[in-house]
């Protein structure tokens, strides 16, 4: 058994509802679905001018800009079929009766104009309250006339809106990181939230596995054979140098980022018997963390209280998930209905483990999150192959995971209530997702 979790683990590397009531609680607490949401209307921004690039670049911002918001979650988009003829660009041009009508019913309208300046995408973005005509937010983005600099103005605004009406910090300027072969090598890339700008962060080819990200978004720890033994590597994505962490000897793998980031967890086989173990980042002041005989694995931390770790463990005899403290002490198991319980990943608000959960051996892993405090769950994913490694992102609204129902594994992402599942990279074989935070101010 202990061969078959570490031959499952690393290969995987290299909702039908316990009760209704839970269902409503984990929707709320992930922030998808919270009451009556804002109806907002999103109309397309107008061109200022007549350079060739600006309506195709324009266009690019227009539908970014939707997609974030309907990824978001926390809003009911108003459909553009509605929308009044004339499209607003500046604040005396908005018919708020308009918007107000029993067609369109929007509570907020996003709007604006766009322009070329110097070789530059000038974007003016303007977010009202249709009820009270009063302006929420306006703010203005000047980017580089391509693709990348476009997306970036209309992330930004995404996020902006998120914050002003969404209750808490918008996702679409956030990354994840995967490993992929694409190249022939199992390598650790990293892509914008949606998919777009997938690049490699490594070029070692060899295998690397199961990559995390710093909680200041500077660095990215991971498993790698680089040098022959799979060794915990981390690098830098300042300056793309590897920085220093020893060799144990045996397997190091699995590694998770403390919320004080300042340590690191993660499992070593350096006594034979694959263990957690808890360091600093340089891999000084070893601590083993677990002592039970059968391997110890996958730890992810509560960020919420910073002390408390979930991981995957064979000792019951299958795969299932425990929590522990950072001490390795006050053990318990978190599902206990059987089958095979792997890959946790503790949402940053700390209420909520997503894992995946094959219930019964003859069929597939499914994506489930489970209540820290209750144990009640929520199935996610059904009748689409095998979904494994669930991360969550740093709002707790959304999931990443892999994926595969269409025969290749690929990256996908969801909300948090199983909705709007849909796949983000489509080249290769990729796997192993690890969202990013919040990018710093």
């Amino acid at each position: 058994m202990r061969r078959n979790l570490l031959g499952l683990l690393l290969a995987v590397a290299a909702l039908a509802c316990n009760s209704r009531g839970f269902a409503q609680q984990a929707q709320v607490k992930t922030g998808t679905q919270t009451g009556v949401r804002a109806r907002v209307a999103v109309a397309d921004f107008q061109l200022r001018g007549t350079d060739p690039q600006l309506a195709p670049m324009t266009q690019i911002f227009n539908t970014v800009l939707w997609n974030d918001l309907d990824m978001a979650g926390v809003f009911e988009l108003v459909p553009k079929s509605f929308y009044p003829m004339k499209l607003p660009a500046q604040p005396q041009e908005v018919v708020y009766e308009l918007w107000s009508a029993n067609e369109v019913k929007a509570q907020d309208l996003a709007y604006g104009n766009a322009s070329v300046e110097r070789g530059q995408f000038v974007v003016e973005c303007r977010l009202v309250d249709i009820s009270t005509h009063e302006a929420i937010t306006g703010v203005r983005y000047r980017v580089g006339l391509d693709e990348p600099g476009v997306r970036s103005a209309a992330h930004k605004f995404a996020d902006e809106i998120v914050l002003k009406i969404g209750g808490g910090p918008g996702v679409a300027q956030t990354s994840i990181c995967f490993v992929s072969d694409r190249t022939g090598h199992k390598e650790i890339w990293a892509m914008d939230y949606d998919g777009f700008g997938q690049r490699a962060v490594t070029h070692h080819r060899s295998i690397s596995l199961t990559p995390r990200w710093s909680r200041d978004n500077s660095r990215i720890a991971y498993t790698s054979y680089r040098r022959g033994n799979p060794d915990l590597h981390i690098q830098s994505l300042v300056d793309n140098r590897l920085l220093s962490f020893p060799s144990f000897g045996g397997l190091t793998t699995t590694p998770a980022w403390a919320p004080d980031g300042e340590r690191i967890a993660f499992t070593s086989s350096r006594t034979q018997d694959p263990e957690i173990y808890l360091s600093d980042t340089r891999g000084r002041n070893l601590k083993r963390l677990t002592t039970s005989r059968g391997v110890d694995i996958s730890p992810t931390w509560n960020a919420k209280t910073g002390r408390d770790l979930a991981f995957v463990s064979d000792r019951s005899g299958s795969p299932q998930i425990f929590v522990m403290d950072d001490e390795g002490a006050n053990v318990r198991r978190l599902a206990t209905e059987g089958g095979e319980a792997v890959g946790p990943a503790w949402s940053p608000d700390g209420a909520l483990i997503a894992f995946s959960w094959r219930k019964a051996l003859t069929g597939n892993f499914d994506i489930f999150v489970m209540s820290a405090a209750t144990g009640e769950y929520l199935q996610l994913t059904r009748d689409s192959g095998n979904n494994e490694h669930p991360i969550w992102s740093p709002d707790s609204r959304h999931l990443a995971f892999e994926s595969n129902r269409t025969g290749s594994k690929q990256i996908y992402i969801m909300l948090a209530s199983g909705d709007r599942q849909r796949a983000i990279t489509t080249t290769g074989r990729n796997t192993a997702p690890n969202w990013s935070y919040f990018p710093e101010k």
